[in-house]
């Protein structure tokens, strides 16, 4: 895949420099230019084809290289069964990557875990899954982007506490969703932070209001969606059962939902 062209020079030097930092020019443009071409995705720097998932510790720089499925990851579906493009070990630092077509089940993390700019072209089953049972886990995601997520760009299945920031997603069903029927439910905690949301989307975070789930948003923008559709906190009622879980309301509320209205900005 390639990154889509940008008409302007300046924006694209620019653009070249703020990858590093794990930002996109429309989060910090300010000379006018159309916000519904805001964010702007990275050039890869070589790519490389991922036959079985690649386990990391400790940390790794990938210094912007592409990596795609091929083979048994190679399929580019949406089954639940998927392995992923990268499996980390708790603790593990990845950092500069871009995650291209196909993706397979993207990035798994087992505990703790930073993701620093990393870039979802075409997420496959979702962008990243948060595991490990310890409500001390803390997994950063800081920087980075992720677009054409047909369900959930971040599957948080795990315990402890998701941090999201200045992050940009296009054309998505939900950034975040706390599992809706895992067979072990926990207490979750979600926090997004700088958020570049350009529609089509369904929702920003789903969250469990039985097990004790909370979300704060900050600092969000929403680009083309006029009509208000993509929903900043959806509540559900979640099970262990493997059931769908039922809608339970949406909107701020101090206790699961925190955020006010002038929280998100819309463009």
């Amino acid at each position: 895949m390639t990154s889509p062209a940008h008409p302007r020079a300046r924006r694209r030097a620019l653009a070249g420099g703020l990858a590093a930092l794990g930002l996109s020019v429309g989060m910090i443009m300010t000379d006018g230019a159309s916000s519904a071409n805001a964010a702007t995705w990275p050039t890869a720097n070589g790519s490389q084809a991922v036959t079985a998932t690649i386990k990391l510790s400790g940390t790794k720089d990938y210094g912007m290289k592409r990596l795609y499925g091929s083979g048994d990851l190679g399929t580019g579906g949406q089954s639940e069964d998927q392995d992923p493009i990268l499996d980390l070990a708790a603790g593990t630092v990845l950092k500069n990557v871009i995650i291209g077509a196909p993706a397979a089940d993207g990035i798994h993390c087992e505990g703790s875990c930073t993701l620093q700019n990393v870039w979802w072209e075409d997420v496959g089953e979702d962008a990243a899954t948060f595991r490990g049972s310890s409500s001390s886990n803390v997994y950063t995601v800081s920087g980075g982007g992720a677009k054409e997520a047909s369900d959930k760009v971040f599957q948080f299945n795990g315990a402890g506490t998701l941090n999201v920031s200045n992050f940009a997603v296009q054309n998505f069903g939900k950034l975040v969703r706390s599992c809706g029927n895992c067979k072990t439910q926990y207490k979750r905690t979600i926090n997004l932070n700088t958020i570049e949301a350009t529609y089509k989307g369904g929702a920003l975070v789903g969250i469990n209001t039985n097990y004790g789930d909370s979300a704060t948003l900050k600092k969000i923008t929403i680009v083309g969606d006029s009509s208000k559709k993509i929903v900043p906190c959806q509540k559900y009622i979640g099970n262990n059962t493997g059931a769908e879980p039922p809608k339970n309301g949406s909107g701020p509320d101090g206790t699961y939902c925190k955020y006010a209205s002038s929280d998100i900005t819309y463009k």
